[in-house]
């Protein structure tokens, strides 16, 4: 049974017979493509030459080609799959299921000819990813160490949008993530009624048209370059400043500044400088979450991703000891 499934090397989710995720892998005629983290598209051109089809849902395929440019997908066969729809390939039947994560992730379900039911739930948090029952489950490793555990998660959106509040009566506020995420903070701000411009850099801009062609919901963002984005900020008009997390060095100078990220566990909202917070909003499970899904997928082996960054190793021994089923890091 285990060799139904492993993790190679470079990174490659082997499920059944035909399907590479994630990576490319020679030999394998399909690849499928979780989501549009940079992680989980290793080898895309690749894998556009040499597979017979490359399968992603509509939203990875939009973000895609806002990342990488519009022709990027050119030069190859992409099939797009909606959520529970099946997919046939020689005597395997492939299914992409929703997972919470960045718009258009999946986990991937792959049901053989035996019967075997072989999963990748790839990047998830679990609050509304559905558990699907698996047989051989190959789980992210993200926070796979008993310590990687959030006790306050409920506070987390609310401190956030306190914080920005707080920064926007001097001015303008800078908040600091990575694509998905800073879409999320804009749809967190726009429940919460915080109703001022979200000005963007080029590349977020788009992603975030893409997201709201989906249906999330931003409000309006400004382009930085625009000339009124550039008034505004120049004149310290309140405002809400959102930028890859690579530009928090060089951009928002002297502003309220906030960076977004998962890897902190103390507390929901830290100082850790003179107008410098870290909010702990993550789109991956912790690891109390890790094993609850796990327990309700119910499988008989399950494979720890030891490829991307994580505790693979920790996390396959803790599902060994604590639910007594059968795991393994892979690669070694």
């Amino acid at each position: 049974m285990s060799l139904k499934a492993t993790v190679t090397k470079k990174g490659a989710i082997l499920l059944g017979a035909y399907v590479a995720c994630d990576a490319f892998n020679e030999g394998r005629p399909l690849r499928v493509v979780t989501h549009a983290h940079y992680d989980h598209t290793l080898g895309l051109k690749q894998s556009l030459k040499k597979c017979e089809a490359v399968v992603m849902t509509q939203a990875t395929r939009d973000l895609i080609e806002v990342l990488k440019g519009s022709t990027f997908l050119a030069s190859g066969n992409v099939k797009t799959l909606e959520y529970k729809e099946p997919f046939t390939y020689e005597d395997e039947r492939l299914i992409l299921h929703y997972v919470d994560h960045i718009l258009g992730a999946a986990q991937v379900l792959l049901e053989d000819a035996e019967g075997t039911r072989i999963l990748y739930t790839s990047d998830f948090r679990l609050h509304k990813t559905p558990v699907i029952d698996a047989d051989i489950l190959v789980l992210e490793a993200t926070y796979g160490n008993p310590s990687r555990v959030r006790p306050f998660k409920s506070m987390v959106e609310g401190m956030l949008v306190s914080l920005v509040e707080q920064g926007l009566r001097e001015g303008p506020v800078y908040v600091f993530g990575y694509h998905g995420k800073l879409q999320e903070v804009m749809q967190i701000l726009n429940d919460a009624k915080v109703e001022v411009p979200f000005i963007v850099p080029e590349r977020v801009f788009h992603v975030s048209k893409v997201c709201e062609k989906h249906g999330m919901r931003l409000g309006g963002c400004l382009l930085s370059s625009d000339e009124d984005a550039r008034v505004m900020l120049r004149k310290s008009v309140p405002c809400v400043a959102l930028y890859h997390m690579g530009s928090h060095r060089y951009v928002g100078k002297g502003a309220l500044r906030i960076r977004v990220s998962g890897w902190e566990f103390r507390r929901p909202c830290r100082k850790i400088a003179e107008n410098e917070y870290i909010v702990a909003l993550s789109d991956h499970s912790d690891f109390n979450e890790l094993l609850q899904y796990v327990k309700k997928s119910n499988p008989d082996l399950v494979i720890t991703d030891n490829f991307r960054n994580g505790d693979a190793v920790t996390l396959a021994k803790e599902v060994q000891r604590r639910l007594n089923i059968t795991a393994k890091p892979l690669p070694p």
